[in-house]
């Protein structure tokens, strides 16, 4: 009889690393039968269960306050329809706020699936508490880093490290040839822009990101914008950009990989993103904005990283320069693009600085998704 394993994404990139592990647990067992609640990319690739979590994806306090009702409404209706397909697992991948609750319900409910969280929450950056809440309604985390562990481990949940689903992705990407297929002249240097995945993101950083894109063109009318899409925004980007007077190519996720290979800097919303840029060799230019209620908590209560790009918490210091809330501003990000274009010495020096935050995140050394699908087929 073969094993039922139900996995769930709320957002994109969830979407995208769930249809990564599909991959992996179908290469390593044929028979597993699969079932998914998320995006085009999973739904693709396994049998879709009857829910839609579609435009869940909310950033911040205040949004969440007001998506609470429907988070709740989302979770019961997961529930029921995960409990009427009888897994033998379940796998809740990223999105904190909705998968600790989706895995409670489950456990309250009597359903007797294995309860596996695929990337735990930052709990070394803020809200330790979360680790404890995690171990109560979860079996099993696939955490990225080593130095999480400790952190979950010490309240009885059992952890397996599987290293950052990014560094496995894209290695073969050819910058030069995206570049001849967009027709770009060899002076021509390319910028990239990286708006966000989520709604809240293009409302709160995206339009600085854009403006810094704007000055750095003015400036150095060499450049090219080539912006990037998430898959869950592509209609709101394609949208802001019959605005935009910059010279710039949109593209979509399946040019991703190259696309990042042919940037020299990107302007990019922090999050994933970032680590997948830096695989590809792009110089990085972070920019974050959060609500001003949430960024008050947070900065007040919460915060207890110095950083919160990836990138610059591996290294121990801003391999990347990011600016956060009072300080993401565009002229300070197009400066500091503009520094990186004029200076191939800082250029290199930055790229050196990424690689080596990228060897310090690389965890067991294999694809994070072939880890994963090991231990799930265990546990399942």
């Amino acid at each position: 009889m073969s094993r039922h394993i139900v996995l769930v994404a709320a957002e994109a990139s969830g979407d995208a690393l769930g249809a990564e592990v599909i991959a992996a647990l179908k290469a390593r067992s044929p028979d597993v039968r699969l079932s998914v609640i998320g995006g085009g990319a999973m739904s693709a690739a396994a049998s879709s269960l009857p829910v839609r979590l579609d435009g869940l994806a909310v950033l911040g306090l205040v949004d969440g306050l007001k998506a609470y009702s429907r988070v709740k409404r989302l979770v019961r209706e997961a529930a029921e329809a995960i409990a009427a397909s009888a897994p033998d697992a379940v796998v809740l991948i990223d999105s904190w706020g909705f998968m600790w609750r989706l895995a409670r319900e489950l456990k309250l409910a009597g359903v007797k699936a294995r309860r596996i969280k695929l990337i735990g929450p930052q709990v070394w950056a803020t809200r330790p508490g979360r680790a404890k809440v995690l171990a109560r309604w979860c079996d099993h985390l696939l955490c990225i880093h080593a130095f999480e562990q400790p952190y979950f481990e010490k309240y009885g949940l059992a952890t397996t490290v599987i290293g950052n689903p990014a560094l496995g992705r894209g290695r073969e990407a050819d910058g030069q040839a995206f570049s001849q297929a967009h027709g770009f002249h060899s002076g021509r240097r390319i910028v990239g822009l990286l708006p966000g995945s989520r709604p809240s993101e293009l409302r709160r950083t995206a339009p600085t990101l854009i403006e810094a894109c704007e000055q750095v063109c003015r400036q150095r009318p060499d450049v090219i914008v080539v912006c990037v899409m998430a898959p869950g925004v592509e209609k709101q980007v394609r949208a802001m950009a019959a605005t935009w007077t910059f010279p710039h190519v949109l593209v979509s996720e399946d040019e991703k990989s190259s696309a990042f290979a042919a940037m020299e800097v990107a302007l990019a919303c922090s999050g994933t993103v970032t680590t997948e840029l830096a695989v590809q060799g792009a110089a990085i230019v972070v920019g974050y904005r959060l609500g001003w209620v949430t960024w008050a908590i947070a900065r007040l209560f919460l915060m207890r990283s110095r950083f919160i790009t990836l990138i610059n918490v591996a290294a121990g210091e801003e391999a990347a320069p990011e600016f956060v809330q009072t300080r993401f501003t565009p002229a300070r990000t197009a400066g500091a693009c503009i520094r990186l274009l004029d200076d191939p010495q800082a250029l290199d020096a930055q790229r050196a600085r990424q690689k080596r935050a990228l060897e310090a995140m690389a965890g067991p050394g294999r694809p994070a998704a072939e880890i994963a699908a090991e231990t799930i087929l265990k546990l399942a």
